[in-house]
């Protein structure tokens, strides 16, 4: 019976993640589906710590786990590695820094065959790399819409859904073969470029919420305000080769940060502004502290009221100045210039 299922290839392209990449492969080694039908390939970027060895503890014991070398170091290019090396019908690509349910890969397995879909995924549960009151807080944040949005994969969805994008992605193969591999020029947010050029062609993609996976994120304030600047700097970053990767509620906190901005310079030469840049920052406050408290009622800990806030306001600034940073590297760079000048439009656009 197991020779009927389809064969699965999971890739996890990781670099330095000795501290997660032991309970990612053991998710994995516990999955419920045939492990003669599946392959893991890590696909390492030259880990300057215990990654490999520990990766390697796990080749020793598990036939079906290898050890890839990425000697570009970066994501997509150790995505394309595992991709062209495996040979599964279906290719999961997994995240080092999450853990999956064990059911994980038979439920996309299910339901990519039961809905005919080219990519599935399902809820990405987020959890805290450290047991604080700011780090739950920031769970509560990156799972609310006020924090992240409308990403369904974040927030979760009462049914299957039609997205845009998904955490990881389990993909037929052919997918590959019809619009390529991943882009090696982004180093981040190289999934949603391929997710845009996978919809473009007709491609489907499904959220499923009975498929679940564990994300670890990070739960202190400089860690936290570090990695939202660096995604809101690396959502512009792709204009460079003329890709457009974003929605508009993707640039909502660079409106929010450049009102900020604006306000207060215009403030010192008029009042007027001076009052709009209060009544602008009230608003965001009363707003922030309204869902704040509608977590700390839903919790059952008062504490949310004094750490939500300033999660949110970490994330929504920290991300703001990032894509603004962002602009700035764009708007000066000798290549968009010289792009500029030759009137070259974005090659891709997205309604997300």
């Amino acid at each position: 019976m197991n020779e009927k299922l389809p064969f699965v290839s999971i890739i996890i392209p990781c670099r330095n993640e000795e501290k997660f990449i032991q309970k990612c492969l053991g998710s994995l080694v516990e999955q419920d589906y045939p492990k003669e039908r599946l392959e893991i390939l890590v696909a390492d970027g030259s880990s300057e710590d215990k990654t490999r060895e520990i990766a390697g503890g796990f080749v020793e014991r598990y036939p079906f786990i290898k050890i890839l070398n990425n000697p570009k170091k970066n994501t997509p290019s150790g995505l394309n590695i595992g991709i062209k090396g495996a040979r599964g019908e279906f290719i999961a690509r997994m995240d080092a820094h999450a853990e999956y349910e064990k059911e994980y890969i038979s439920k996309c397995v299910k339901y990519i065959k039961e809905y005919g879909v080219d990519n599935i995924g399902g809820v990405m549960i987020t959890i805290s790399r450290k047991d604080t009151a700011l780090g739950r807080a920031i769970v509560a944040v990156l799972s609310h819409p006020f924090g992240v949005g409308n990403a369904i994969f974040r927030i979760g969805a009462e049914k299957p859904i039609l997205v845009d994008t998904v955490f990881g992605g389990f993909y037929k193969r052919e997918v590959f073969e019809r619009i390529g591999y991943f882009n090696e020029n982004l180093h981040r947010g190289q999934d949603m470029e391929f997710n845009l050029r996978l919809r473009k062609s007709g491609g489907k993609i499904l959220l499923v919420p009975e498929i679940k996976s564990f994300y670890y994120a990070r739960s202190g304030f400089f860690s936290f305000w570090q990695h939202s600047f660096t995604d809101g700097a690396e959502l512009i970053s792709p204009l460079r080769l003329g890709v457009v990767i974003f929605s508009w509620r993707h640039l909502a906190p660079l409106v929010f940060v450049l009102g900020l901005i604006i306000l207060s310079l215009l403030s010192f030469f008029s009042q007027k502004f001076l009052w709009l840049l209060i009544a602008f920052s009230g608003l965001y406050f009363l707003v922030n502290l309204y869902f704040s408290a509608m977590i700390s009622f839903k919790e059952k800990d008062f504490r949310y009221l004094f750490f939500a806030p300033i999660a949110f306001t970490l994330l929504h600034i920290g991300y703001g100045l990032g894509s603004f940073y962002g602009l700035i590297k764009l708007f000066s760079s000798k290549s968009f210039l010289s792009k500029s000048s030759k009137k070259i439009k974005p090659t891709i656009k997205t309604n997300q």
